[in-house]
């Protein structure tokens, strides 16, 4: 183990690229927990969920929590409502963070931030998402085609009128296409529920 000043200059370089880290990152690299204990004692650092620190004047974004989300759920894929958010495809705030696991994976138990979790499978978790730079953290998200079929899919959770809220946004805004709908939808087998919102709105958007 390095000595301590090292530590803590280490520790603050890291955080300074990476935006946020976790306990287990800083011991990788080497950084015990006494030195992460006496940068928050200094208020360099402070902690804003169990596990998860970052710098105190780090700049916050919208996608804050999408960011925290991310790096104590590193499996994890932000969708629906939140993924819809992301990309500005509604005026719903969501109270959690939605998230994607794969189906036989550990559900972790987070208190902050709140998290809601569905579960995904197979190809699922790799199709149709992108990565997001939020606060030097590569944020995996739902594409917008995708996301406004999802809420179809588990429209259940999120409420019809959010998901055709982010069908109409997404096809006004030109962030998704028919053709794009129509691939997802059939492979998540919501196709004959989505089709005539689809042709409607497609008709209207023209």
């Amino acid at each position: 183990m390095t000595s301590i000043s090292a530590q803590r200059t280490r520790a603050l370089d890291l955080l300074k690229t990476r935006g946020m880290l976790r306990l287990k990152d800083f011991v990788a690299e080497g950084i015990g927990p006494e030195t992460l204990a006496r940068l928050m004692r200094e208020k360099a650092v402070v902690r804003p969920a169990r596990g998860l620190y970052q710098l105190l004047d780090a700049q916050i974004e919208a996608a804050h929590m999408l960011a925290e989300a991310a790096v104590l759920v590193p499996k994890g894929v932000v969708c629906l409502t939140s993924a819809l958010q992301f990309h500005e495809l509604t005026l719903q705030m969501p109270s959690a963070v939605w998230m994607a696991i794969e189906r036989t994976a550990w559900r972790p138990r987070i208190d902050y931030p709140r998290i809601r979790f569905v579960r995904f499978t197979g190809a699922a978790l790799t199709e149709g998402i992108t990565r997001h730079r939020i606060e030097s953290t590569n944020v995996p998200i739902t594409d917008p085609a995708r996301t406004v079929v999802d809420c179809f899919r588990y429209r259940a959770k999120v409420g019809l009128d959010v998901a055709m809220e982010g069908l109409r946004e997404g096809l006004r805004r030109r962030r998704c296409t028919p053709d794009e709908l129509w691939r997802y939808a059939r492979k998540a087998r919501v196709w004959s529920v989505m089709r005539p919102y689809v042709e409607a709105m497609a008709a209207d958007a023209t």
